[in-house]
């Protein structure tokens, strides 16, 4: 292995934070890669990394030796999106980042059918719920919530309009009654997502006023996929995206509860860089699923 192919690695090992993981990703042993990383280190004569229980972590002189190969790797990214693209057929790996419960409800039951339609192009699929930097972290595209958007140099692609509604299993209703009103939420079991204060307020508009109620209840999970499954158990009522519940409204799994009460303003949306050679593997995913969702279920479907 050269020292570019050193560097580009070394790359991966810091992103990943670990040696494993960028073995995992790379397709090597970790032996192999922790060799590759310390011949590199030779080549510097600096130690690059700070080896943990947990993986790695970059001395300072690593830190500034990541941003030039990081530099490195975004200008062999970019060439090999431009070789790509030029006959314009699909291939290549597509890394992808997507939110646990649109991922797994959503994405990953229609994958199949891009997969079919593209057969030299293959998915990374990552499911999270945390904050994602496309770039830094060399993600062909991301799907989550159009709010989620921090940088100015992403594009943003509307998938759907996902109401958020409240609902609860049957079981739960039966011992705890139906709430008639908003104020009525206080008496009851309430999930919560956990570390955000903004999701946990749930807003009430009418014609003639408006409330602001903070959802108070015995359990809180770190991603709206728990708290859906949490709901479908029993232990109370959530504010959940429609997409993620239409099909258990249907089927009478969860109930809908105060039908007037919806909030509308969470568009999901796939992100990706702005660049001008787009590989195509990037443009026909993205395209997709803007057609695959539009024609989704009727609460919610994105405007044409």
């Amino acid at each position: 292995m050269d020292i570019s192919s050193q560097m580009l690695l070394f790359v991966k090992v810091v992103e990943r934070g670990s040696i494993s993981a960028a073995a995992r990703a790379e397709g090597q042993t970790p032996s192999a890669v922790s060799k590759q990383v310390g011949l590199l280190e030779d080549q510097v004569r600096q130690r690059l990394l700070n080896r943990t229980q947990k993986g790695v972590i970059p001395t300072p002189e690593g830190h500034e030796f990541y941003a030039k190969c990081k530099a490195l790797a975004e200008k062999f990214a970019d060439a090999e999106a431009h070789i790509q693209s030029l006959d314009g057929s699909p291939r290549g790996k597509l890394k992808i980042a997507s939110s646990v419960a649109f991922g797994k409800s959503q994405l990953v039951p229609v994958l199949p059918k891009f997969l079919k339609a593209y057969p030299d192009v293959s998915v990374e699929l990552d499911l999270t719920d945390r904050g994602i930097d496309i770039e830094a972290e060399s993600f062909d595209a991301a799907i989550c919530f159009a709010e989620q958007r921090k940088m100015p140099d992403i594009v943003v692609r509307k998938l759907m309009q996902s109401h958020r509604i409240l609902c609860a299993a049957p079981a739960y209703l039966q011992h705890a009654g139906q709430p008639k009103s908003f104020a009525d939420l206080a008496q009851h079991n309430c999930l919560r997502i956990a570390g955000s204060h903004e999701r946990n307020e749930w807003i009430w508009h009418s014609d003639a006023d408006s409330a602001i109620f903070e959802a108070k209840g015995n359990f809180e999970g770190n991603s709206t996929d728990v708290v859906f499954h949490a709901t479908l158990a029993g232990l109370g009522i959530a504010r959940l995206p429609s997409y993620l519940v239409a099909a258990k409204l249907q089927s009478a799994e969860l109930i809908r509860v105060l039908p007037d009460y919806s909030q509308q303003n969470a568009e999901i949306a796939v992100l990706f860089a702005d660049k001008r050679n787009l590989a195509p593997r990037i443009r026909v995913f993205v395209d997709f699923l803007v057609e695959e969702f539009r024609s989704g279920p009727e609460l919610c479907r994105a405007e044409a």
